[in-house]
């Protein structure tokens, strides 16, 4: 079953990467019309979102700052930045490092029940398929986005 999880987690994420990785940079932070978010965004928000489902972010993890959930968390917006954002480049890396550590995880953990249900999700492997979920989801705005930015 963790094997599974892996491999969801890593197509998710990878194509999620590929996805961002063809936007033209001059691009990233343009919020198109009907859109309430930019690429950059969204970006910090699947990196967030899924420190926050896998390792308990922000109370629990050191490895994002604890501003991001300011920036990326749900509800945020880019209208409200300050003018110390982190780049694209930054996130993706961290995205690809967070990766790293979800391979990580060891595979009884993903048995293990949650203390409370987070979005349906009873179990620790359930709430990493709903971060693949997520990052699917996600890699899905990002094109539309794209197809919208690029007329």
């Amino acid at each position: 079953m963790s094997n599974l999880i892996y491999s969801q987690l890593s197509i998710a994420r990878n194509g999620f990467i590929n996805e961002i990785n063809d936007v033209d940079e001059g691009k990233l932070d343009k919020q198109p019309e009907g859109f309430n978010n930019t690429i950059h965004w969204h970006i910090g928000h699947v990196l967030t979102t899924a420190e926050q489902f896998l390792f308990g972010y922000p109370e629990n993890t050191e490895h994002l700052p604890e501003r991001y959930k300011d920036l990326f968390g749900y509800g945020t917006t880019p209208a409200n930045w300050p003018d110390d954002v982190p780049s694209t480049y930054e996130l993706v890396e961290q995205l690809n490092s967070q990766l790293k550590r979800i391979k990580q995880i060891p595979p009884e953990k993903f048995n293990n029940k949650l203390p409370e249900a987070v979005l349906g999700a009873q179990t620790y492997g359930e709430l990493a398929a709903l971060t693949a979920f997520h990052d699917g989801n996600h890699s899905g705005r990002v094109n539309a986005m794209k197809k919208v930015l690029n007329n």
